[in-house]
C-alpha cells in the first residue's frame, strides 16, 4: 500500500509491475537529459554577448533537431511495446476470477469453482481492529495463489467502475455490459491494496479491493472451507 509522503510507485508484487518501475526509471533518465540540455542550451543564449546577424538556415541544425527526437522517440516506445504485449499475454492461467463493480462494492466470482463467490465490502471505520487500514479493509478478500498466473475478468453491473492495485500492476475498466481481461502473478505472499479507479458515483471512495496472495496449500484450504460454509 502507499505510504504517507510517498513520491515514487508501490513496491513492486509482481513481474509485470517491476517492468513498469523499470520502464518509469528509463523513461524519467531520458526526461532529465532532455531537461539538462534543454535548460544549457538557454543559459548559453540568454547569457551570450555573442551574435550573427548572416545566418538564415542550417540544414545541419535541422537534421540534428530531427533526427535526435526521432532516436529518443524509438527509444521510450520500443520498451513501451514490449511491456503492452506482455501485459496483455496471458497463458494458461491456473485460475480465473471473475470481479464484478457494483455501486458501491466489489464481487468475486471463481469460475473454477462451481457456487465460490462472495460480495466484498468495505469494513466501515468503528468496525477496524487494530492495525487496519482506514478506507482500505474489506470483510473478504479476493484470496489467490502465488506464483500462479491468474485471469481477472472484469465487468460492472450498473456504471463505469475500474479495478486497479497499484502494486500488481493491474489497472483495468470494469463497464457494463462487457468483459474486459487482465493478468497478473504475484512474486511473493502479502495483502495488496487498491480502490476503484473510475468516478463511479457518491460511494465511489469506498469501495477498496484486497488481494491476499497466499501459497497455493492455503488457497485450497481456504476455497475447501469458503465451500463448506456456503
Amino acid at each position: 500500500m502507499a505510504h504517507p509522503s510517498q513520491l515514487g510507485f508501490q513496491d513492486a508484487a509482481s513481474p509485470i509491475m517491476e517492468e513498469l518501475l523499470h520502464f518509469h526509471d528509463h523513461a524519467l533518465m531520458i526526461v532529465f537529459m532532455i531537461s539538462i540540455f534543454i535548460l544549457y542550451i538557454i543559459l548559453s543564449m540568454v547569457s551570450t554577448k555573442l551574435t550573427n546577424k548572416y545566418i538564415l538556415d542550417s540544414q545541419e541544425i535541422e537534421i540534428i533537431w530531427t533526427v535526435l527526437p526521432a532516436v529518443i522517440l524509438i527509444m521510450i516506445a520500443l520498451p513501451s511495446l514490449r511491456i503492452l504485449y506482455l501485459m496483455d499475454e496471458i497463458n494458461d492461467p491456473h485460475l480465473t476470477v471473475k470481479a464484478i463493480g457494483h455501486q458501491w462494492y466489489w464481487s468475486y466470482e471463481y469460475t473454477d469453482y462451481e457456487n465460490l463467490s462472495f460480495d466484498s465490502y468495505m469494513i466501515p471505520t468503528q468496525d477496524l481492529t487494530p492495525g487496519q487500514f482506514r478506507l482500505l479493509e474489506t470483510d473478504h478478500r479476493m484470496v489467490i495463489p502465488m506464483h500462479s498466473p491468474i485471469r481477472v475478468l472484469v465487468s460492472a453491473e450498473d456504471v463505469l467502475h475500474s479495478w486497479a492495485v497499484p502494486s500488481l500492476g493491474v489497472k483495468m475498466d470494469a463497464v457494463p455490459g462487457r468483459l474486459n481481461q487482465a493478468s497478473l502473478t504475484t512474486s511473493r505472499p502479502g495483502i495488496f491494496y487498491g480502490q476503484c479507479s473510475e468516478i463511479c458515483g457518491a460511494n465511489h471512495s469506498f469501495m477498496p479491493i484486497v488481494v491476499e496472495a497466499v501459497p497455493l496449500n492455503h488457497f485450497e484450504n481456504w476455497s475447501s472451507l469458503l465451500l463448506q460454509d456456503i
